[in-house]
């Protein structure tokens, strides 16, 4: 009698010299159990992870992939890509030494590359200034490839934040610092209004910011504001695959008013300690996909923005269709924040088959007043997702005190003002089979605007254990939220609160406590 098939296998990406695979087996992260790769009948070594990359592909060629396991297994056909030239970075002058500035060589190789071509940048170590990308082309790092940016703020090209037009008629916004149009310095790889473009391989895009002063008087403009290692604005049909960036001087990945964007099986890292160190930006951004990547970084490990309050006044862009799945999130303040820069709105988002280990905050919400009429956060879906010792899993704050009058008393006032204008909006939000292990402060704390409550939260099949050794933490970054350990779900401000199934160990308060003006509605034990 034949196997039974117990898992799924698909293909996400192919370029001309690589692919990406998803393996479903109910695994989130890693997979249930291992499995055998073979390729056109040759063993292509192992995957124990949802998400897995095959390199050294040839261009234009037909392939047979089988993954197997325990007697199981399945089978998917693929053609890679055409590919027109290869453009080796070192015949254009690029040495790889890690002393002699590449930046030249490789922007000439990138420049020269004719639409379908590949820009390969072979193992070496490459000392780098911004590079800027050109439509139809791939850029290749190969294993072994390093771009190691300059540090010196001389060497960058700057950004301006806003160009008019001589007339006056029209204007541009080039750059961001923060979810404000300002002037920055050129990210290690900006792409500025291009389009079919993908990065991939399995080299490394290394910030340096450690070896600079990139990461010391982080609020204070110097020549320009800090930037990022990759930007994009007003960019589409962009793929990144498999590249590892590390150390950036400020957001790591940061695209901007770009659509159609996804990142496959990348990995971001940098110190738990280094400031503003945001993995995964995406601000204004529309159709964005970023699956099976590993994310541990000193900030946010994913923020969706959409600007602060000019940006959102004035163009009014949301961060919307987002998809997050298969991914790890370690050792930053939030592993998935929305917000708290989102003006413009963030809508459409679903979180899936994640992992979070030891990050200050898990799903994360934030949002003030101020953000404005077009800042509405709505249908944000969190689902499938385990936590192992996040300290505060779930969190929603309408009172984050961000911005130089973040503590004000307009932002911080606990008593309804007028709606007007500035006052932002969440509707729903739903937390579904959420388990997290080793909890600390609470398993939830949900705090919304007297004057426009959450419209509602759901909590369905979400099972919360708590560390017998938790120590106090403050969960939500707010005016006169008090340190707490071992509490359930904390609710104000939030018109219709469901739990659906929900279950805690080990709290020493009762499951929920809330205000007089929250229903909350339990169904399902």
């Amino acid at each position: 009698m034949a196997a039974t098939t117990a898992f799924e296998l698909s293909l996400l990406f192919v370029s001309s010299r690589s692919c990406t695979i998803l393996i479903e087996d109910g695994g989130v992260w890693e997979t249930a159990r291992p499995y055998a790769l073979t390729l056109n009948g040759e063993s292509a070594g192992s995957a124990d992870r949802c998400v897995h990359s095959l390199y050294g592909l040839l261009p234009d060629t037909a392939y047979t992939l089988t993954a197997a396991c325990e007697g199981a297994e399945q089978t998917l056909t693929f053609t890679t890509a055409a590919e027109c030239v290869t453009l080796d970075v070192r015949r254009f002058g690029a040495l790889g030494d890690g002393c002699h500035d590449d930046t030249p060589a490789i922007q000439a190789a990138i420049l020269t590359c004719p639409d379908g071509g590949h820009v390969l940048v072979p193992a070496g170590d490459y000392r780098v200034g911004p590079l800027f990308l050109k439509s139809h082309m791939t850029l290749h790092l190969a294993r072994g490839a390093r771009l190691a940016l300059r540090t010196e703020r001389e060497a960058f090209p700057i950004l301006p934040g806003i160009v008019r037009s001589d007339d006056g008629a029209r204007e541009d916004v080039f750059s961001l610092y923060e979810g404000n149009p300002l002037d920055t310095f050129a990210a290690a790889i900006t792409g500025m209004g291009v389009e079919d473009v993908r990065i991939i391989g399995e080299g490394t895009v290394d910030g340096c910011a450690q070896d600079g002063d990139w990461w010391q008087h982080t609020h204070t403009r110097t020549i320009a504001w800090r930037g990022n290692l990759f930007f994009l604005r007003g960019c589409k049909n962009i793929i990144v695959q498999g590249i590892h960036f590390a150390n950036s001087p400020c957001w790591n990945l940061h695209p901007f008013m770009s659509e159609h964007l996804d990142f496959f099986n990348i990995e971001v890292t940098a110190p738990w300690n280094s400031p503003n160190t945001d993995a995964f930006d995406p601000e204004s951004c529309r159709h964005v996909r970023l699956i099976g990547a590993r994310l541990s970084v000193g900030d946010d490990c994913i923020a969706l923005k959409a600007g602060k309050i000019w940006m959102g006044q004035t163009y009014g862009l949301p961060c919307e269709d987002i998809e997050i799945r298969q991914c790890l999130m370690e050792d930053g303040h939030g592993a998935v924040t929305v917000g708290s820069e989102m003006a413009g709105g963030v809508k459409h988002v679903r979180v899936s088959q994640c992992l979070m280990r030891a990050t200050d905050r898990g799903l994360r919400v934030k949002t003030r007043r101020g953000r404005g009429k077009n800042g509405v956060i709505d249908d944000i879906v969190f689902e499938r997702v385990r936590m192992d010792h996040v300290k505060a899993p779930l969190v929603l704050n309408s009172l984050y005190y961000c911005d130089p009058d973040g503590h004000s008393d307009y932002v911080q006032c606990r008593e309804k003002l007028p709606v007007d204008d500035r006052t932002p909006t969440i509707g729903t939000v739903v937390y579904r089979d959420v388990e997290a292990e080793g909890c600390e402060a609470c398993a939830a704390y949900l705090l919304g605007l007297p004057e426009r409550p959450v419209e509602e939260v759901r909590l369905e099949r979400c099972f919360f254990r708590f560390d017998p050794d938790a120590k106090p933490m403050v969960p939500a970054m707010a005016d006169g939220v008090a340190p707490c350990a071992l509490r359930g779900v904390i609710a104000g401000g939030v018109k219709k609160l469901v739990l659906d199934q929900v279950r805690m160990e080990g709290n020493q308060a009762p499951d929920v406590e809330s205000d007089k003006e929250t229903e909350v509605v339990r169904t399902g034990g």
